[in-house]
């Protein structure tokens, strides 16, 4: 619920739905002029509810609030982002888990280009017994490209690509440098 505004006016006094004999009375209509005041921002939230499931209009406290409804990324503290978040949390929860989600999922969070190699790959074969493509053992590789030589915090990074990778895969990540070839340290998990 929202708080009371001050000097809000309801669209409905209830002053005005009293019979006849109680119009006039001067102690009815304070005493309902001081529930009006109570009543307003009901009145006001529920004409505006459309406004307030829309993660574009809603206030900040409420995107918060419809995040925990869509399991939108709560890691992410641009309020922009988390509005993005929150609008394309169908969409991004399609793709959660794979390369695709998880660079989606940094560029969200830390406004950074991410590449994901993974391990794996798929193939076809008239042949039986052709060889697999990828590695037998999961994993992948997190190059992270910071823009304008922004640095981007390795700790808050891991804990991203922890909670949106896939269980069994292990992963390294890369924040390359501004100058092309150098990289930081791979940190293997």
């Amino acid at each position: 619920m929202r708080r009371a505004v001050e000097g809000l006016a309801t669209p409905h006094p209830l002053g005005r739905q009293l019979p006849a004999i109680y119009a006039a009375d001067d102690f009815a209509q304070r005493l309902l002029a001081a529930l009006d005041s109570v009543v307003a921002p009901v009145h006001v939230t529920l004409d505006n509810l459309w406004a307030y499931l829309d993660p574009q209009l809603a206030p900040a406290d409420f995107v918060d609030w419809l995040g925990g409804w869509v399991a939108a990324d709560a890691a992410i503290d641009s309020p922009a982002a988390r509005r993005e978040a929150v609008r394309r949390a169908v969409e991004l929860h399609r793709v959660r888990g794979t390369g695709r989600g998880l660079a989606e999922q940094v560029r969200m969070a830390f406004g950074v280009t991410a590449e994901v190699v993974d391990s794996g790959g798929t193939t076809w074969s008239l042949t039986p017994g052709a060889e697999l493509p990828g590695s037998p053992e999961p994993s992948m590789t997190v190059r992270v490209h910071p823009a304008g030589g922004d640095p981007v915090p390795a700790a808050r990074l891991r804990e991203l690509i922890e909670a949106n990778r896939p269980a069994h895969v292990t992963y390294t990540v890369e924040i390359l440098s501004a100058a092309p070839g150098d990289t930081a340290p791979a940190d293997p998990r």
